[in-house]
């Protein structure tokens, strides 16, 4: 068989442990998993009422246009219908984006470290990619990704706030950007974690795409929302930027039940307010443990937060894992003595930092 060439030394995404494979491993009752930035909380109960009373026939496709929750995101983002794009999950708008766009004789620019999908789904179209690193405070870079653009650049992904870091892009940084970015280039700004968002100096993505067509925004239902299970997530572009894209999306990709949770999710915006401070809270726990402890770390404006321990991560990692709690080494993320930790709820938080002070004393025993 003649596969591509790029996909030789290309390694399928690689899920962490799941909860039941940690119980069964270390022998426990309890395991708490905060890896994956998902919403400790868990959905609006709009969700719950929305499921039980659903009369979905399992026989019938579901709506290909996703009407129901496409209106429900425009009247709440204040868009045209025809502006947004809707995948299974921001993953497969990524995906979309990047088999519209890019191709052996194109290349695309990004930070590292990143999301890793954006890289990913490149490789796979055998794009050139153009990797510009992080600053010391885990931020783009925006002077130096502007310098790596040229004629053959179709796309440049900008991820705010920041995953891993959870460092964000503050709004006259971006403006001075956009302004500077060739009109042949697709800027895709993903905000999968915008609505944790609490800086004042932050932007209004959809307001900005009024004035530069090129820009595409990506969010999820997946974080905030608590639906990662759904598999739900979207795209905000210009009318003709969307229509582009939308003959490569696969018909039917958003199931029917995952349609209705998403569009009762996103009546109950009092849900999200509370999520967003019960995240502020969290991450105070964490800050005030790492400044007690000594330990570098970066402010996060996500749900999660990124702590240097000074040892590799993966020893954080399988510590904490055999207490029954699961969190994300930084050898994978480009932070090898790091770990990302999902803010939890602030019972959970207190376990955790529980068991950091402990490992701290271990090694520093050691």
């Amino acid at each position: 068989m003649q596969w591509k060439t790029q996909l030789h030394n290309l390694k399928a995404y690689q899920p962490g442990k799941t909860m039941e494979d940690v119980k069964e491993q270390f022998n426990l009752e309890k395991v708490v998993k905060l890896a994956s930035n998902e919403n400790p909380f868990g959905c609006s109960p709009n969700v719950q009422t929305f499921i039980s009373s659903a009369a979905l026939s399992h026989a019938i496709y579901p709506d290909g246009y996703a009407k129901q929750l496409r209106m429900k995101v425009a009247g709440h983002l204040n868009v045209e219908p025809q502006q947004l794009l809707f995948g299974n999950g921001s993953d497969e708008v990524i995906q979309m984006i990047s088999r519209a766009l890019l191709d052996r004789s194109k290349s695309t620019v990004m930070a590292v470290p990143t999301f890793p999908q954006y890289k990913h789904n490149a490789i796979v179209e055998g794009a050139e990619v153009r990797e510009v690193p992080l600053d010391d405070e885990g931020r783009h870079q925006l002077a130096k990704m502007i310098d790596s653009i040229d004629d053959t650049t179709a796309v440049v992904w900008l991820c705010s706030p920041n995953n891993p870091t959870g460092e964000y892009i503050r709004k006259d940084e971006l403006l001075h950007f956009l302004d500077r970015v060739p009109e042949h280039v697709l800027v895709v700004l993903d905000e999968a974690y915008y609505e944790y968002v609490t800086a004042e100096d932050y932007y209004d993505s959809i307001e900005l795409l009024r004035a530069y067509p090129q820009l595409l925004v990506t969010r999820t239902f997946s974080k905030a929302y608590g639906l990662a299970g759904f598999r739900v997530g979207y795209g905000v572009g210009s009318v003709d930027v969307i229509s582009k894209l939308e003959p490569i999306r696969e018909p039917f990709n958003n199931n029917a039940l995952g349609q209705g949770a998403a569009a009762a999710a996103m009546g109950d915006q009092t849900f999200i307010e509370e999520c967003r401070e019960q995240n502020r809270e969290g991450l105070k726990q964490f800050y005030a443990f790492c400044e007690s402890s000594g330990l570098k770390y970066m402010k996060s404006q996500a749900n999660f937060i990124l702590i240097d321990f000074g040892v590799s991560g993966d020893e954080v990692f399988q510590f904490l894992m055999s207490k029954g709690f699961i969190v994300r080494s930084g050898e994978a993320l480009g932070y090898p003595q790091s770990v990302r930790i999902t803010v939890g709820s602030p019972q959970q938080n207190e376990e955790l930092i529980t068991l950091m002070k402990e490992f701290l004393a271990l090694a520093k025993h050691y």
